[in-house]
């Protein structure tokens, strides 16, 4: 059981860190800490979701929570789902993009508001550690069987405005892209990769960070002629996209486009993480939206849509956030059939939509392994101390034409460095000075 609890989840190696037994006293606890009365419940195709989903239906229901059971479906729709069957909880049994051996939950409480290490997590690590769960119920809670992928479906359908036909690739990684997208396929021309329901992951890694899980969609797109492609993760909260000629678009740039379409339409707050490119807040300045900058991780994002009452919001990790009237959550869906939208009202390609808000040279994300991230990260403070300087999350720091940020991460001794430049050599230049102050220790 050791160190599955993490920031924004639970998970572990099944069989070893996760077991039948944990996951029934995670139901407990869970229950328990936040006086749960009904849950919804989904799963993703690992071979195992569906004994740990059967654990932890029993520890819920035992406790007497009436479970609803939402099937086999995507992350995003176990969210939608939550909020649309106004439950006190949801719980998505999933370990996202990581490989088989692996499985996990992410909870959320009405209107999937997330469940952080900070906002229960820990505690429920902590009644498990000590065994400490209330009497069960003198009368269980039930089991109800209450698919969602038509509902989700029927709630996502109406923002088509597709004007000509498309045909995209999608690599569906054997994940929940498949079931995700299955409401796409009368809108779109959709001509599926790895489009077989498989928790083994045989094909590769269900990861659209990393840029090696692209090989097969773009070789695929340069044997056919495709408007765009996609690629899902595991769990389908997460997407990645292509243009026309198999070129990977970077997620911020992604999250501008969406947000410059959506503005059109309705003016408002839309958030970005800081990560983002300089060219994403013009974007959203430039349509007559307000450009919100945020911290990384889901709990963060939505807890900030709440309160600002965002209309949108894109992650540099391929989360982008719609609200679904009192629901701020992922949906890969929407955002392929925003960009769906797009591409089919233009008479350009998507690399010549999408080649305007190319206005910067980014690093990406750099990971440097440290001893002590805090002396690494005062270093830089003094070095760079003639910049403008943010703690929102990690130190940012911003120059009239150039900035940086650097993260640790919440589980190992790592750095996370991103930098953006006006020109490759400039990124390059400022690249190598930051890396050379934070590995020289």
């Amino acid at each position: 059981m050791a160190g599955i609890f993490k920031a924004y989840d639970i998970r572990g190696i099944y069989g070893e860190d996760l077991t039948e037994a944990v996951a029934h006293n995670i139901g407990r606890a869970f229950a328990d800490h936040f006086q749960l009365k009904t849950v919804a419940i989904g799963r993703d195709m690992r071979t195992h979701s569906q004994p740990l989903f059967d654990a932890m239906a029993a520890g819920l229901t035992k406790q007497g929570v009436t479970v609803y059971d939402l099937g086999l479906c995507s992350t995003p729709m176990t969210y939608f789902g939550t909020g649309h069957l106004q439950t006190d909880a949801g719980v998505m049994i999933t370990a996202s993009h990581n490989t088989g051996e692996w499985n996990g939950c992410k909870l959320c409480l009405h209107n999937a508001i997330p469940v952080s290490g900070d906002t229960g997590i820990k505690d429920i690590e902590m009644a498990l550690r000590q065994n400490r769960f209330q009497a069960p119920a003198s009368v269980p809670g039930k089991i109800r069987a209450n698919p969602i992928q038509e509902e989700y479906a029927n709630h996502i359908r109406p923002e088509a405005a597709i004007q000509r036909p498309l045909r995209i690739a999608a690599d569906m990684a054997n994940g929940m892209g498949i079931i995700e997208s299955a409401l796409l396929r009368d809108l779109i021309n959709i001509d599926p990769l790895f489009d077989t329901l498989d928790g083994s992951f045989p094909h590769h890694e269900a990861n659209p960070l990393k840029k090696e899980t692209y090989a097969p969609l773009q070789e695929k797109m340069l044997q056919n002629q495709y408007d765009f492609g996609v690629a899902f993760d595991g769990d389908a909260d997460r997407v990645g996209f292509t243009d026309e000629k198999g070129n990977i678009i970077p997620m911020d740039l992604i999250t501008a486009l969406i947000a410059q379409d959506l503005l059109h339409h309705k003016k408002g707050p839309v958030l970005y993480d800081l990560r983002s490119s300089r060219a994403v807040k013009e974007v959203i300045t430039e349509n007559g939206g307000s450009a919100i900058m945020c911290r990384v991780g889901h709990s963060f994002i939505k807890q900030q849509m709440r309160e600002t009452d965002a209309i949108f919001a894109g992650e540099l990790s391929g989360h982008y956030y719609f609200r679904f009237e009192n629901v701020f959550a992922e949906s890969a869906a929407l955002a392929v059939l925003r960009i769906a939208n797009i591409v089919s009202a233009s008479d350009k390609p998507l690399s010549n939509i999408i080649q305007p808000i190319r206005r910067y040279v980014a690093s990406g994300e750099i990971n440097s392994e440290v001893k002590d991230t805090e002396t690494v990260l005062q270093k830089l403070k003094s070095a760079y101390s003639d910049g403008e300087q943010l703690a929102l999350d990690g130190l940012s720091v911003n120059y009239p034409d150039w900035w940086f940020n650097v993260r640790c991460s919440n589980t190992e001794p790592l750095i996370r460095l991103n930098i953006e430049a006006p020109t490759q050599h400039e990124m390059q230049q400022h690249r190598d000075a930051l890396l050379a102050i934070i590995r020289e220790s």
